[in-house]
């Protein structure tokens, strides 16, 4: 995949993001807004759904297209003492488990970027994935319930599925099959701001 990143204004920016809150998104390319104009991402279409209702953050993508957790945990020391989130949206895994890459390592990224951000004084929202069924029964279970595994152990929130109501409607997808078009971003937002709304002041 081609590696993007978008960082908002507040993280270009030092003093612009004094004013409120950053939610950090530290995600792939489900959060990069890879393929569509970034504008019409799902992280996108959070600042602006925060606005509408009255919450005062800023939003901060920190998304890389293709990264994988051991990627994400070398880069999110540096990230989260630049952008000091108040809450962190943590969106990675998939890429790993689409390289059947082991998943106990997986899980110890994870679980390692969960102390960080907490460490960091930010509340944790991990968004889970699920895989194809070509992978094979014992991997795709043991992926799948990873995310969930994960976050009672730390006492995290947790959004299940990112995809859900979008993976089984194929016109929701780019013609890679993997990436899903603007029109299921709104989709996406609703998932994760059903169980980001409540960590919100």
């Amino acid at each position: 995949m081609t590696r993007t990143v978008w960082l908002a204004l507040a993280l270009l920016l030092p003093g612009a993001a004094a004013a409120a809150p950053a939610i950090l998104v530290y995600g792939d390319s489900l959060s990069a807004g890879y393929g569509i104009a970034q504008e019409r991402g799902w992280a996108a279409l959070l600042g602006e759904r925060l606005e509408r209702e009255g919450f005062h953050y800023s939003v901060v993508n920190a998304s890389i297209s293709g990264e994988i957790t051991r990627g994400g945990l070398e880069r999110l020391p540096q990230v989260l003492a630049r952008t000091r989130p108040a809450v962190v949206i943590l969106e990675l895994g998939a890429n790993d488990g689409l390289r059947g890459l082991p998943i106990a390592q997986m899980k110890a990224n994870l679980g390692h970027m969960i102390e960080l951000a907490k460490g960091a004084r930010a509340k944790v929202l991990i968004v889970g994935m699920k895989l194809p069924p070509n992978y094979g029964p014992e991997y795709t279970r043991a992926f799948e319930s990873a995310f969930g595994e994960l976050a009672r152990r730390y006492r995290v929130a947790l959004v299940p599925f990112l995809l859900a109501g979008v993976a089984r409607d194929e016109a929701l997808f780019q013609a890679d099959g993997l990436h899903p078009t603007a029109a299921a971003q709104p989709v996406l937002l609703d998932n994760v701001w059903s169980a980001l709304r409540p960590m919100l002041r």
